[in-house]
Parts: C-alpha cells; sequence; structure tokens
C-alpha cells in the first residue's frame, strides 16, 4: 500500500490511504460509511454533532521560544506548552492506526509566489470533500511535483479529549504549532475549523512576505479589472454581497494583498444556507449540487429537498463548494490593486449609518475595531445578535499584533489612493428587536454607487459622533434611510443609544489598543 510518506506524521499501520480522490469517489466513500446523504440536487448532506460552528475556546497555540515574542496572547490566542501539545499529539495519531485515511495535497494562495502547500490527512471522507472543495487542488502535474507539504492538518474528530489530563477546555481542541509547521483538530465534525486553520497559518506567515492577509472577499469588473474587497466577519453578508452576478467573483472570504494586487487563498466557498433562497442568491442556491459538501441542513424524508429555513440543528448551517460552481469567478483567483475597500458591519443597535465614508486614519481605526454583531449560530450558544468587537474583522484567525495588520492595510490606502467605505448591514428605525434589518436591495444599490464611482458625486455630511462622513443620495435608496436618525420614531431615543455605542467603541479602543498612535484613536466615534 502507498502511504505517501504519512510516516513522518506518526502513521505507520492505517488499514488504507486514500490521496486526492475526486469528489464523486470521496462523495460515494462517504455515503458507504455512513457518513451522509445525498439531497435531491446530489450535494452530500451531514451532521455535525455538537459542534455546529466554531469553538474559539477550544483553539491553542503551542508556545515555543520562536514565536512567543509574535503573537498578541490573550483571550484569543490561547498558549498550550509543546509538551501538552505533542502528548495530545500521540494520542490521536495512537488513535488513528488500522483506520481508513483521506488525504489531501493542495494549496493556499492563488499567486504562486505567495502559495503555500497544505497536507490535511482526515478520518472522515466527508471533511476530505470539503477540504478539497475549499483549498486550491493541484493539477496532475503539480501533484507529481508536490514534495513535502509546509504544513500538515491532522483532523480526527472521532477522538474525543480529556479536558482534564490533555490541559485542553472541552472534548473538542484546536491546536496550531507554527514552529512544528502542524496543526491538530479532534473531537469536533465541524468542517470550517480546518478552513480557519489554514487561514491562521497564512495569516502568520504572509506579513513576513510582505503580504498584507485579509479576512475578507473580492471581486473585480470583467472589463476593466477595478478590484474591490469586501470585510466582514460571518453573518454581515459578505459572501452574498461579492456574488454580484455583474462583477467576477475572485473569491468570498481569504485573501492576500501583494505589491502586485489581490489574491484568493481559497479555492472554494463557504457559504451560509439558512433562509437561502433561489431569487436572492442564485450563486449559492445553483452551487449545493453533486460535488458540494452540505452541513446541518434538514431534508425531507421523501423526497430529500433540502429545508433551507429549518434552524432545528443550527442556524449556522452551511455549503461548501469548489468556486468553479460560481460561473462568474475568477478562475486564476487574482485581482488588481483594489479601488474600493468596503468594511461590513451588522449594527444591532440600529444607529451606524447603512453607508459612509472614511478617512485613512478612520479606516484604519475601524479595521482594527471591528465593530460588528454576532449573529445566531456561527459560534457554539450564539442564538441572536451580540454586539462585539473582533479585531481585523476576524481576530480569532489573527495571531500577530494587529498593529502590524492596520498599518500595512495604512500604507496601501494611500499608495493606491484606495477609497473606504464603512457599510452597515445590521438595523435601521431602531435596534434589534424594535428596528428592521436593512433590506438587502438598497445595501447592494449602495455598494454598486461605491464600486462604480457614482457615491463620489453625492454631497457629504460630516457625523461628529460617528466621525464619518454621510452621502446625503445615493441612486436608488431613500435618502431618509441614510441618515439613521431620521429612521427613529424618537430623535431622542436615537441620540442616547448612538452616545451608548460611541462610548462602548471609545472604551473598547482604550482597553485593547493603548499604544496605537493618536491620529487612529482621534479617527475613531467620539462619546
Amino acid at each position: 500500500m502507498e502511504t505517501f510518506s504519512l510516516e513522518q506524521s506518526g502513521i505507520i499501520n492505517a488499514k488504507a490511504i486514500y490521496r486526492n480522490l475526486s469528489s464523486a469517489c470521496l462523495t460515494e466513500a462517504a455515503l458507504a460509511r455512513g457518513e451522509g446523504i445525498l439531497s435531491d440536487t446530489g450535494a452530500l448532506v451531514v451532521r455535525t454533532g455538537t459542534f455546529t460552528g466554531r469553538s474559539p475556546k477550544d483553539k491553542f497555540i503551542v508556545d515555543t521560544p520562536g514565536v512567543h515574542d509574535e503573537i498578541a496572547w490573550g483571550s484569543v490566542n490561547r498558549p498550550i506548552t509543546r509538551a501538552a501539545f505533542k502528548a495530545l499529539r500521540s494520542k490521536a495519531v495512537s488513535y488513528l492506526q488500522n483506520r481508513e485515511l483521506f488525504v489531501f495535497d493542495g494549496f493556499a494562495g492563488a499567486d504562486p509566489v505567495h502559495r503555500k502547500k497544505f497536507r490535511i490527512i482526515n478520518e472522515l471522507a466527508s471533511e476530505n470533500l470539503f477540504i478539497h472543495n475549499l483549498l486550491i487542488r493541484p493539477t496532475a502535474a503539480e501533484l507529481d511535483q508536490y514534495g513535502e507539504p509546509d504544513f500538515t492538518i491532522i483532523a480526527a474528530p472521532g477522538f474525543h479529549c480529556n479536558p482534564e489530563s490533555d490541559g485542553v477546555h472541552s472534548e473538542a481542541a484546536i491546536l496550531i504549532d507554527y514552529e512544528a509547521h502542524e496543526i491538530l483538530i479532534v473531537g469536533t465534525r465541524y468542517a470550517g475549523e480546518i478552513k480557519k486553520s489554514v487561514f491562521s497559518v497564512m495569516n502568520y506567515l504572509m506579513p513576513k512576505e510582505g503580504v498584507l492577509p485579509m479576512h475578507c472577499s473580492a471581486n473585480m469588473d470583467p472589463v476593466t479589472k477595478e478590484t474591490a474587497i469586501f470585510f466582514g466577519l460571518s453573518g454581515t453578508g459578505k459572501t452574498t454581497l461579492s456574488a454580484d452576478p455583474e462583477r467576477l467573483l475572485i473569491g468570498d472570504d481569504e485573501h492576500g494583498w501583494s505589491p502586485d494586487g489581490v489574491f484568493n487563498f481559497e479555492g472554494g466557498c463557504y457559504a451560509k444556507c439558512i433562509n437561502l433562497d433561489p431569487e436572492r442568491e442564485p450563486e449559492v442556491y445553483d452551487a449545493i449540487k453533486a460535488g458540494t459538501l452540505v452541513e446541518n441542513v434538514i431534508l425531507d424524508a421523501q423526497t430529500r429537498k433540502p429545508d433551507y429555513t429549518d434552524k432545528t440543528l443550527t442556524e449556522n448551517t452551511r455549503a461548501g463548494y469548489p468556486i468553479t460552481y460560481i460561473a462568474n469567478a475568477e478562475m486564476s483567483g487574482l485581482g488588481g490593486t483594489p479601488s474600493v475597500v468596503i468594511f461590513l458591519t451588522a449594527d444591532s443597535f440600529g444607529v451606524l449609518p447603512p453607508i459612509s465614508r472614511l478617512s485613512k486614519e478612520a479606516a484604519m481605526y475601524h479595521f482594527v475595531t471591528g465593530f460588528t454583531s454576532k449573529v445566531a449560530g456561527t459560534e457554539q450558544n450564539i442564538t441572536e445578535p451580540v454586539p462585539t468587537f473582533s479585531t481585523l474583522f476576524g481576530e480569532p484567525f489573527m495571531p500577530l499584533h494587529p498593529q502590524i495588520y492596520a498599518h500595512m492595510l495604512g500604507e496601501r490606502i494611500v499608495a493606491h489612493n484606495t477609497t473606504v467605505y464603512l457599510v452597515n448591514t445590521g438595523w435601521t428605525g431602531g435596534p434589534y428587536g424594535t428596528g428592521s434589518r436593512i433590506a438587502l436591495k438598497y445595501t447592494r444599490a449602495m455598494i454598486t454607487a461605491a464600486l462604480n464611482g457614482s457615491l463620489k458625486e453625492s454631497v457629504y455630511v460630516h457625523n461628529d459622533r460617528f466621525n464619518v462622513d454621510i452621502p446625503q443620495t445615493c441612486p436608488n435608496v431613500p435618502e431618509k434611510l441614510l441618515n439613521p436618525r431620521a429612521t427613529w420614531a424618537d430623535p431622542a431615543a436615537y441620540d442616547a443609544m448612538a452616545a451608548k455605542v460611541a462610548k462602548l467603541f471609545y472604551e473598547n479602543f482604550h482597553t485593547k489598543y493603548p499604544r496605537i498612535r493618536e491620529d487612529i484613536l482621534n479617527a475613531g466615534p467620539r462619546p
């Protein structure tokens, strides 16, 4: 039996090893092993059990001398000793002996100059299908010349930790050893942990190569190649808003901004499915077919037709598919230098304008601050919007100190005269429970105006409280909607809530970033 050098990972007695199987073969294997069932469109549908979203408290970074001074340690980047990592890794590898294993050797990074090789060793065929879809798939020639990976990920969801003896938080653990170039994921079947572990590695490596890694989607004009990037956490509309049928999708979640332009880290998309509608999101809806992995969507027992409104298992229902399933995708994964940057936030307080323009310093402030509301299902135990500040719109995946990434963004905004907008996809007319979510058609119209340049022609009024410039007109958007105070029945109640939110910004920034430059601090909201 060909072992594909798995001995180097300590696996010396596997029952069978399958490397880089096709999506059809992986789907067949998953069905034969009872890992899932088919939907009426041929997609493989699985249930992830206890963990239906990421589990941030179960993620650790191995604290070694080589990385200790680089990592922004804290409540997000938690340390674990090398000894504890080795002990847990040994147990997991022992668990994998005498089992069928599925290996995917692929790439992260569409730009060959900055591309990294990742080997993923999976216990489950379905998870191997997922990462086969999400990373960049090598050609036959590239696979023949693949050599040794830059990083190896071992995913053994059937192995459960003992928190007391293993020194972790629960039965699940996501452990990254940057110095040994290894990642261990155990106790969770939620495939997104694999994807985000790759992202965490790229976010550590890319700044060393002069590349700004970004939790963003990106698209571009098919003719002019004008490129835009969209920052935002899960639930802010990043995937939906970047999937514009009039533009080419470079990627929906993870990118690098190099001196040559933007490039996708991935080769696929991981879209939310809750309330998926063929008219509102036709690209995502049509991508759920044979070869796609679907998590936690409920099927009709007889017809196998998905019920995308059913949140019995979780609101964080997901579909992972190759980017080739998107008709207007830019298959090279490469774009130009961004002319427009959009920060997406879901403001559950209902006080931020639906779109506003930011100065360079304000852009750096909001990049570092990363204000949004975690929406139901994106993490364990989140059942309604929870206001949060997630550094760089992706704090759980950014291991270095935030000012490193922020300064890289500021340099690029100046060098390329890039325009930055803050877009609120959250609430208007009042907070969550009183107001309503801003209509997608209006958000799309505002973003279209930002991308085609027509929004630059608007008259702007500076908002002193939030320190942003608000356009007073936008094609196909009611003028009243542009100024959030005007949408509240009680303007005094708006003012009180706005003051409260501005104070939250101020206190968060002073607490978390006391050493960041004063001009960046002064560009933020004022209590």
